[in-house]
């Protein structure tokens, strides 16, 4: 009897596959790709020869006995695109039909992009809500960011950027103007982190238009006294003083990938202000900063 495997693979940079992932898929008799091109590239990078199926939104019922059969033979490694399988993505049926057919279903763990986004937010991580894609219809997005808004835990959802815009709109009515953490193409070339607030990040999207894959962390509803406290303490700091150093680390973790990446500071500096928004110039003295010496 064989093992269903669900196995984690990269959001971007390939060499974030695990060890044991790549034995999994070298060992099992059958791999089951959402899109066996795409998998095809993993495969050929590190030169594993394993069959590959299709196993997909439009065919994951029909699919479901060819795989059982191939489990009563051996191992299948179930993969999606990128992350982790049955995170907004097919594996979920397949999963329970393994479930009640006796077969093991084991994970090997990996990347996943809404954990990825969330660490790397800077807002809290002790309780947190997945809400995956949200709705296309702006009447639907609306009623279930209405049902999330009570809610004070931090909230996780993924967007098509061509309606990122729609969406920031949306969320700032109904959420208000709350912290929010933008994520671009984690762990790709042109990653980006941006950390605001969402009318900040509305008007940075206007003008930069959105590109990739954005996962979207937005922070949960302040409990009242806590935002009462946060006021009064408020009160007591300069203007001089309210320059947000979350920002300047942001600027700083990006000029590090773009120095990793081989650009000089003339022109990391150049793309960062394009992205963000910024004056070159002002850029540059923290990428002086950071490595002038």
């Amino acid at each position: 009897m064989g093992i269903l495997y669900l196995v984690s693979t990269p959001i971007g940079n390939l060499e974030d596959i695990t060890l044991r992932g790549l034995r999994i898929l070298r060992e099992a008799i059958l791999i089951a790709a959402e899109d066996t091109r795409h998998t095809q590239r993993l495969l050929k990078r590190y030169d594993i020869q394993t069959p590959c199926i299709s196993y997909h939104e439009h065919n994951k019922l029909t699919r479901l006995n060819r795989i059982l059969d191939a489990l009563a033979e051996g191992d299948v490694a179930l993969v999606s695109d990128a992350g982790t399988p049955a995170i907004s993505d097919p594996g979920f049926e397949l999963v329970n039909a393994c479930i009640v057919a006796g077969f093991p279903v084991l994970p090997i763990p990996g990347p996943s992009a809404p954990v990825s986004a969330l660490v790397v937010s800077g807002l809290p991580t002790d309780r947190f809500l997945y809400v995956g894609f949200l709705p296309r219809r702006s009447t639907e997005r609306r009623a279930l960011l209405t049902e999330l808004a009570p809610l004070s835990v931090t909230l996780i959802c993924f967007e098509a950027p061509h309606r990122l815009i729609e969406t920031l709109a949306d969320a700032r009515e109904i959420l208000g103007d709350r912290p929010i953490a933008v994520a671009k193409d984690l762990t790709k070339l042109h990653e980006m982190v941006l950390r605001t607030h969402i009318s900040q990040a509305q008007a940075h999207f206007t003008t930069h238009l959105p590109r990739g894959e954005f996962t979207l962390i937005i922070a949960g509803r302040e409990h009242p006294e806590s935002a009462r406290q946060r006021r009064q303490s408020a009160t007591t700091i300069t203007a001089a003083e309210t320059t947000p150093a979350t920002d300047e680390v942001a600027i700083a973790e990006r000029l590090h990938a773009l120095r990793d990446q081989g650009q000089s500071g003339s022109t990391a500096a150049r793309t960062v202000a394009r992205e963000l928004g910024l004056q070159k110039s002002d850029v540059y003295q923290i990428w002086l900063k950071l490595f002038a010496d």
